[in-house]
């Protein structure tokens, strides 16, 4: 009996539930998990943030031609409908989901793992790896990431947001070499994606349409303030707001120069270390079968 971490990736979604998928399998790092990605770019390089196995698959139906009938999985996508998902309880043993929205119900036969919900079986938290709350001086005053995707090309589109700013700009992993170029030259102090965690870490002000971006900046001591992305999903604002995030809609400029301006007095709201809870949790729901 085998365990699987299933996680969407892709050139039009990012790296967020990947990033948030790797913080869960360092919590289990004694545990034989192999990691599966929508994308064999990300598979390849897997390693490198700390996941020792892990595959590539082209589409979420070919699951169960890597694993067999009562293996067990932690699944992150919203790719599955109903049916897929009710299919999956059914074919693993333990099914684990990870969950963003918060109109979402926990159904039987599986764990769920969520920001939002409460209740049995239910693992209330925010995932943060533990390495974002060792605080660390800010020696980047103003930092940009618009997040690891940028199909169409919006960050280019919508310059005017950042009139009047100067950012450091980090760069995604999936930008095409031209548009990349481009941003450099738009940019002068850019960060190659190998810099992330510095970045987000260093950061005293932080803009980004990342969530989990915003979160580990948040963690870390930092000024995070969200913009969201017109092709995102709005799953998070609840989230943010309660942790007292500026949100910023419609990539405004005046939007976020007035936030910009009363930064200083803004209060922040603490995101809690739920590494512990989060990996007992999972822990106990693996073994439960």
């Amino acid at each position: 009996m085998k365990t699987y971490y299933y996680v969407h990736t892709g050139h039009r979604i990012g790296l967020d539930r990947f990033r948030r998928a790797c913080t869960i399998m360092r919590l289990l790092k004694d545990a034989d998990i192999t990691l599966l990605c929508s994308d064999f770019r990300i598979a390849q390089i897997a390693s490198k943030f700390g996941v020792e196995k892990s595959v590539g698959i082209d589409v979420v139906r070919n699951i169960p031609q890597i694993s067999q009938n009562g293996d067990k999985i932690i699944f992150d996508s919203d790719e599955a409908n109903p049916i897929m998902l009710d299919d999956m309880r059914k074919y693993f043993s333990t099914f684990i989901r990870v969950s963003d929205s918060k109109d979402d119900i926990k159904a039987d036969k599986e764990f769920l793992i969520s920001p939002y919900l409460n209740g049995t079986d239910i693992c209330n938290v925010v995932v943060i790896d533990e390495k974002y709350f060792e605080k660390e001086e800010k020696t980047i005053e103003l930092s940009f990431f618009f997040g690891d995707d940028d199909y169409d090309k919006q960050l280019e589109q919508n310059f005017a947001l950042l009139d009047g700013l100067n950012p450091d700009l980090l760069l995604g992993f999936y930008y095409f070499f031209d548009y990349e170029d481009m941003l450099k030259e738009k940019f002068k102090h850019n960060h190659e994606f190998e810099d992330y965690d510095e970045v987000i870490k260093k950061s005293k002000i932080l803009i980004t349409a990342s969530p989990q971006a915003v979160l580990e900046n948040l963690a870390s001591g930092g000024k995070p303030i969200y913009i969201q992305r017109c092709d995102y999903p709005s799953d998070f604002q609840e989230l943010l707001k309660k942790l007292n995030i500026p949100i910023v809609k419609n990539y405004e400029n005046s939007q976020l120069l007035t936030i910009l301006e009363g930064l200083e007095k803004h209060e922040y709201y603490k995101v809690e270390h739920n590494s512990d809870k989060l990996s007992e949790f999972i822990k106990e729901s693996l073994i439960y079968k």
